[in-house]
């Protein structure tokens, strides 16, 4: 017996690829969490809320602190955000928020992210605080990467895919492979690009690549309810 688990697959630059096992723990720590604080009631299904933990509180650059993941889901798990991906009346499976870090020559990079799933789609965001640019990033993700603007500050839109994780019951190591498209956006945390990036990722139970308007559409209302965003002229 084994159960599956779509986790996002960050492909092109080395920082990204790095992130690959951040955003896998965090994945897994959403569907335990889910698996064991959404169980069925007589009551009608209530959506889910973000997992508490304690707010973590890192330094970050030019003195502010990073925004921890619990921040991150509350910002995501918005009530409108079925509305926002164009399916009105579906209510959130799971929500969680995590806080994590890699260490990329030396240096600890924090990457706290969030994750809400629905029955027709998953979405992440994370917050990556690093000194990359996210301006230039697109030569860097492949083909089809597109370099835009979005709220005021550099982005990119790129393709990507899931991780397909099987857990397996009998006891045995899981096993992984490819899993489903995925879309992503990767915008600066400041209008001058001074390094840091959100990001947001789309993935569809059914494997349909998401559209890139519902990307846009999301990302456009979530990222100024995130802690700290300031408003670009």
């Amino acid at each position: 017996m084994a159960e599956d688990l779509d986790a996002p697959a960050e492909g092109g630059s080395p920082w990204l690829q790095a992130l690959t096992a951040v955003v896998l723990v965090a994945a897994l720590c959403a569907g335990v969490w889910a698996s064991g604080g959404t169980s069925p009631s007589s009551s009608a299904a209530k959506p889910a809320t973000c997992s508490h933990g304690k707010p973590e509180k890192t330094p970050g650059k030019s003195g502010q602190d990073h925004v921890p993941g619990a921040r991150l889901c509350e910002a995501l798990n918005r009530p409108d955000l079925a509305q926002l991906l164009g399916t009105p009346g579906q209510i959130a499976k799971s929500a969680s928020g995590g806080d994590g870090s890699m260490n990329l020559l030396g240096k600890d990079i924090t990457t706290p992210s969030a994750r809400v799933e629905f029955e027709t789609y998953t979405v992440t965001l994370t917050a990556t605080y690093d000194r990359l640019r996210v301006s230039g990033s697109a030569a860097l993700l492949g083909d089809g990467a597109q370099q835009r603007t979005v709220l005021g500050r550099p982005a990119v839109f790129y393709a990507d895919h899931t991780i397909s994780v099987r857990f397996r019951l009998d006891g045995h190591d899981a096993d992984t492979g490819p899993g489903v498209p995925a879309r992503t956006v990767s915008v600066a945390q400041d209008a001058k690009d001074s390094g840091g990036s959100f990001e947001v990722t789309l993935w569809r139970a059914d494997g349909v690549v998401p559209d890139d308007a519902v990307l846009l559409r999301v990302t456009e209302q979530v990222l100024p309810t995130i802690p700290g965003w300031t408003a670009t002229a």
